[in-house]
């Protein structure tokens, strides 16, 4: 039986649920003090992500499978992937796609840091001079399809159920913000929540302008993956208040504006890798 839910309006809510209430926390709670304009940034951030969001609504006009959850809806109508041939329990197949799909972006992750050309599309998202909720809508839009595309030819090999992809996307998002927010967690609950899921702290080290440190803790959801393939960094070297976050190249007011961020991948010049 299909997913019968508008899925936009739920997902835009809760996004914007998770996004206000980051947001608070970040006033509240600081961890880090802003360096460049809070205004700018946002207004370009956000503006990105209404780029990627239009891109994203667009794939799904011109061919319906290109979204994720339309995908697992296609799959399930055409019996494909794997999940159609074990005949597996629900319950089963629900939580393995939650734990292959997080391990999948994971991966995808790590190809986005060492491939050349994903690296020139992912640095964007790298380039911002703050770290807080507002990074974690920061992808380049081509980034965003790409990525969008890997997601559904994952879900087209597993063939999962659409209400384990639609909780998926809904985790996913809501991680990413959670992760990305500027806000402090006390050292005991930090260090027991990193235990299972990516906290603040942990992703914090990811953004680092130090090469070793933003080459590690690639995770979004789950922590296990840094932990198993060996990709982890417990803390950055210069500690969380004395660290560089962005890129070296570019610690500048130049990532707070729109055309430069959307132009970055295509800039002439040194490929820098920080």
């Amino acid at each position: 039986m299909p997913f019968e839910i508008n899925d936009t309006t739920l997902r835009l809510f809760i996004f914007l649920s998770v996004f206000l209430a980051m947001s608070l926390l970040e006033l509240c709670i600081p961890k880090r003090k802003l360096k460049s304009a809070k205004a700018k940034r946002w207004t370009t951030n956000i503006m990105i992500a209404g780029i990627d969001s239009f891109c994203v609504r667009l794939m799904g006009l011109v061919a319906l499978p290109l979204v994720a959850i339309t995908a697992a809806e296609f799959a399930q109508t055409q019996s494909w992937g794997i999940f159609h041939i074990t005949n597996w329990p629900y319950w089963l197949e629900f939580i393995l796609t939650l734990i292959v799909l997080d391990c999948a972006i994971y991966i995808q992750h790590v190809a986005s840091h060492k491939i050349p050309i994903l690296w020139r599309l992912h640095k964007m998202h790298h380039s911002d001079t703050d770290i807080d909720v507002s990074t974690a809508v920061r992808f380049h839009p081509i980034e965003i399809m790409l990525s969008m595309l890997y997601k559904v030819i994952v879900v087209f090999i597993l063939g999962p159920a659409v209400l384990a992809v639609f909780v998926f996307e809904v985790i996913l998002n809501a991680c990413a913000m959670f992760n990305h927010a500027n806000i402090t967690i006390p050292s005991k609950i930090e260090k027991a929540l990193r235990l299972f899921v990516v906290t603040p702290d942990m992703h914090r080290v990811h953004h680092s302008a130090q090469q070793r440190e933003t080459d590690s803790n690639f995770g979004f959801n789950l922590s296990l993956w840094d932990h198993l393939f060996s990709t982890y960094t417990a803390e950055p070297k210069l500690g969380h208040q004395g660290m560089t976050i962005g890129l070296n190249a570019h610690q500048s007011k130049a990532p707070s504006q729109l055309l430069w961020s959307l132009l970055l991948p295509f800039a002439q010049g040194k490929n820098e890798k920080l």
